[in-house]
């Protein structure tokens, strides 16, 4: 398949939905035209197609410790959502009732904080960005991360000694996971076994300045990604090359950051502090509109979904099917 080629976006290219977020850290695009984010005040937040923002689910997520980070929408329209909160572990919860666990424990241990949760057919993918709770620093060195699998009501170790375990994907051939790995700056992709059994990574490497997050599929195979503190957009393409597509930041900032990154002093306040001229800590892509055309970013730092016009349609995820 020939590749569409894709201009680069600018700042002034973007719109915005939404409003009064509080770290719309993940978005899903839904086929009637809402987007849902996790939230720290809504606990998960719903967008209508004008722009109206409220509580997706009737349970007071936040008050009960919760903090959604990923989550998913499963085949009868509950949500999982991986919660950053002290209890840690994936939990599922309807749009009334309480929440429940999903996948709480590991070989009779607690699951610590999880990241995200990808719905994969009858199965599904967990990340743990740091199993050492280590979540003051960040570098290059912290190599707890995971992927859990959840699979016949069991949950394993599918991949380890990962570092800041963030987004996970499966290819459109289901021959390949892949799999951010942000303050080492790349993504891995794993060769996929019909059993769920990962293998030979082959990792994607970025400069040192480049903090992969997010991700989504297009209609012609290619993977995008969105990266915190830089801001920037990255198209990775079949055969594994890949291009900026879109980028947002004050580059004495970055390179302040990227420094102290090097160092092994990065900490939460230098991330959280990081702001482009119109986005700050893009974490999360989704392709939606009826199209599947409209690009959908998430921000830690923003209050509100940012907003693309891709040339190219999304691949849609399970919950459209």
């Amino acid at each position: 398949m020939m590749l569409t080629e894709i201009e680069p976006f600018l700042p002034a290219d973007l719109s915005q939905i939404g409003s009064g977020l509080n770290r719309p850290e993940c978005v899903l695009a839904a086929r009637d035209g809402s987007l849902y984010t996790g939230d720290w005040t809504l606990g998960i937040a719903q967008i209508a197609p004008d722009g109206t923002t409220g509580p997706a689910v009737e349970a007071d997520l936040i008050a009960q410790g919760f903090r959604p980070n990923g989550i998913a929408l499963t085949a009868d329209g509950d949500f999982l959502f991986a919660n950053m909160g002290k209890a840690g572990g994936v939990w599922s919860v309807g749009r009334c009732g309480e929440a429940r666990p999903f996948a709480t424990e590991l070989d009779g241990k607690p699951i610590p904080r999880t990241n995200f949760v990808l719905v994969d057919g009858d199965r599904a993918w967990i990340t743990i960005s740091s199993s050492g709770r280590k979540h003051d620093h960040f570098t290059a060195e912290e190599n707890s991360g995971q992927i859990l699998l959840v699979q016949d009501g069991k949950v394993t170790v599918a991949a380890e000694g990962l570092n800041w375990t963030n987004e996970v994907r499966v290819s459109p051939d289901h021959r390949h996971l892949f799999v951010n790995e942000t303050f080492a700056c790349r993504t891995t992709r794993y060769d996929l076994a019909a059993d769920g059994v990962l293998s030979n990574p082959i990792q994607i490497t970025y400069p040192g300045d480049t903090y992969p997050d997010g991700m989504a599929f297009d209609a012609e195979g290619a993977l995008w990604i969105v990266c915190v503190i830089s801001n920037r957009l990255i198209r990775i393409t079949p055969d594994l090359s890949w291009t900026v597509l879109f980028e947002d930041v004050n580059p004495t900032e970055l390179g302040t950051i990227a420094s102290a990154h090097a160092e092994a002093h990065l900490t939460w306040d230098h991330i959280s502090h990081s702001r482009g001229s119109r986005v700050s800590n893009l974490s999360s892509i989704a392709f939606g509109g009826p199209d599947l055309k409209t690009l959908y970013l998430g921000g830690l730092g923003n209050r509100e979904v940012q907003v693309l016009r891709s040339p190219v349609a999304g691949l849609p995820m399970e919950h459209w099917q």
